[in-house]
């Protein structure tokens, strides 16, 4: 698919989101989303969050994504995200814990997949490389999960909180004799209550992008219906 294909799919698929969430009561979503609102003038105002670490502004009703710093549109594909998130948060405290792409709602026919484009691509470029991996996921913006019994935070772990109730995990093990290196992305336990698997997946690829610096590459995954 071609990246303006991708961008034309994403347009309208933020156009039908927007209309899904057109009408709802802002404070209830602000509630549900962990945002906060702030009333402008009757019948508008702004969602207030961060976006991969960046402070973004949700205006309402007209439902635009925009860079708090400047008031710039964000990307088709972050607007969509986030509208996504909007739609499907239903206000469910994240977990703490973590579970695999396979144990998301569908997960396991797309698992596959999803560990092709993101932690086999990991170990292509790391390897057994441990400083290496560490070093590209401080700079896309990760924070290091020390190893602890009973999770599965391999030899190296870092998170990424994406949107307040939304974050991901990325595992690397190192290889050895018997076994090769391994990388995951992982998800909060409570993830299906934030966002519909087909997002993750986008999210999922674009924080392999991340960490192999590419992270102007726009993500040419589809969206199932």
């Amino acid at each position: 698919m071609s990246k303006e294909s991708s961008q034309d799919n994403l347009a309208q698929r933020a156009a039908e989101l927007r209309i899904r969430l057109g009408g709802k009561e802002p404070k209830t979503l602000a509630s549900r989303t962990a945002t906060s609102f702030t009333g402008i003038e009757k019948g508008s105002g702004e969602f207030h969050f961060s976006l991969w670490g960046r402070r973004v502004i949700l205006t309402y009703p007209a439902l635009q994504v925009l860079d708090a710093h400047n008031k710039q549109d964000l990307s088709i594909f972050d607007q969509t995200m986030v509208l996504y998130y909007f739609n499907t948060c239903d206000g469910t405290p994240m977990a703490a814990s973590w579970i695999a792409f396979s144990e998301l709602p569908d997960g396991r026919f797309y698992n596959q997949a999803f560990q092709g484009y993101t932690g086999r691509e990991l170990v292509k470029a790391f390897g057994n490389d441990l400083e290496a991996f560490e070093a590209a996921a401080r700079n896309a913006g990760g924070e290091k999960r020390f190893p602890m019994v009973g999770t599965p935070l391999g030899d190296s772990a870092f998170v990424y909180q994406v949107l307040p109730r939304v974050a991901l995990l990325v595992v690397y093990w190192l290889g050895d004799e018997d076994f090769p290196p391994n990388s995951q992305i992982l998800f909060d336990a409570a993830a299906s209550h934030q966002m519909p698997t087909d997002a993750y997946a986008i999210l999922g690829s674009t924080l392999t992008r991340r960490l192999l610096k590419k992270p102007s590459q726009e993500n040419t995954l589809t969206f199932r219906s």
